[in-house]
């Protein structure tokens, strides 16, 4: 996830205060995992820094006087072409997953057991999001859609290897 084009997809939808990009943002990108405020500011700093945003006159509050951010016409155009690009197909999203196995099996170790050991992790997994997506809203469906899909890619990837452990196990060995 880009943080900076988030926040600045966020700011062209119309301008903000960063208490409420970092709330716009948790509401949406960060399920499980917020956005720490403090991060919301270096990154607004940040894309301040570059031109790509500008601040208003600080209006009062409660607290101490609050920013109000506004995207400038550069960072609209970073924005347009992020969005315009495809996001690049990352075939090895489990590269860690196939290195242990590979490893496990030149190590002379039980490699069926950690992919035992990582479905039933998986398996686990898909019952929370399973859990999700029965309690929450269309974005927390979505969202776990998107997880359950990925899971059961790797599952199936799990069984193939287990049918050929044998194989790879004489492939890594010589």
């Amino acid at each position: 996830m880009s943080v900076p084009l988030t926040l600045l997809g966020l700011l062209e939808r119309e301008p903000s205060h960063g208490y409420d990009l970092k709330r716009d943002y948790d509401t949406f990108f960060g399920r499980g995992k917020p956005l720490p405020f403090g991060q919301v500011y270096s990154t607004l700093g940040r894309l301040a820094r570059d031109g790509k945003i500008v601040m208003n006159e600080a209006e009062p509050g409660d607290g101490p006087d609050r920013k109000r951010y506004v995207i400038t016409e550069q960072g609209a155009t970073e924005v347009n072409a992020w969005l315009a690009e495809p996001v690049t197909p990352e075939p090895n999203l489990q590269s860690i997953l196939f290195s242990k196995v590979v490893l496990a099996l030149m190590l002379e170790r039980p490699a069926e057991d950690y992919l035992d050991a990582q479905r039933a992790a998986h398996l686990q997994r898909m019952r929370e999001l399973t859990e999700i997506k029965r309690g929450g809203g269309l974005v927390d469906g979505l969202l776990a859609d998107h997880g359950l899909f990925h899971l059961e890619a790797d599952l199936r990837w799990i069984d193939t290897t287990v049918a050929r452990l044998d194989a790879l196990r004489r492939e890594v060995r010589r």
